[in-house]
């Protein structure tokens, strides 16, 4: 399992090491020794599973707030996405700074999205799958939402303005300037 560090404390790719043969592969997708190991603990509760139908398809910026915040292991199951994390720690010197990568049923990466960072993702091809376990169970009075086009942000989503496929909660997200962050920064090891 290879473990890569980004730009933003704490967020991290993960890819797992894929064995295959004539049938196709096995790969250890989640395996809570090794990574507890390389300094990874976490326990998930919740495992979601989406699908989106339509290439340009945003879903985010999306986090939990306290006491129910989530930490998050995402990997594309299908398909082929672009995905994105947001630090929102008050305090961080990366504060309102994204990190962004490919995940895709071929490459097998995985992006670790901690608790205090918002989430989101593009697909980049039809009918692509999104999987991911969390530390949290889901609880809607916790749920928010920052707006994806944020320039303060500056995400390029490799989208047309105007043709992303948005639900009717992420075109309403407000602006990380109107945010009143509950999560504090604290440096990582």
């Amino acid at each position: 399992m290879e473990i890569e560090k980004t730009a933003l404390d704490g967020v991290v790719i993960i890819t797992p090491a894929r064995h295959g043969d004539s049938r196709g592969f096995f790969s250890e997708s989640w395996n809570r020794q090794r990574l507890a190991d390389a300094g990874i603990d976490m326990d998930f509760v919740q495992d979601n599973h989406s699908l989106s139908q339509q290439v340009g398809t945003i879903r985010g910026l999306h986090f939990q707030t306290p006491p129910r915040a989530q930490d998050k292991l995402v990997r594309c199951g299908r398909g082929r996405l672009y995905d994105v994390a947001v630090d929102i720690r008050a305090g961080s010197p990366t504060y309102g700074q994204w990190v962004g990568v490919e995940l895709s049923f071929e490459n097998g990466r995985q992006l670790l999205v901690p608790a205090g960072f918002a989430h989101g993702f593009v697909t980049r091809e039809k009918d692509t799958e999104i999987c991911y376990k969390c530390t949290d169970y889901y609880a809607p009075d916790c749920d928010r939402a920052l707006a994806y086009d944020d320039p303060e942000i500056g995400i390029d989503w490799g989208v047309s303005p105007g043709s992303a496929v948005l639900s009717a909660k992420d075109a309403a997200a407000p602006r990380l300037a109107e945010l009143d962050t509950p999560f504090v920064y604290e440096a990582h090891p």
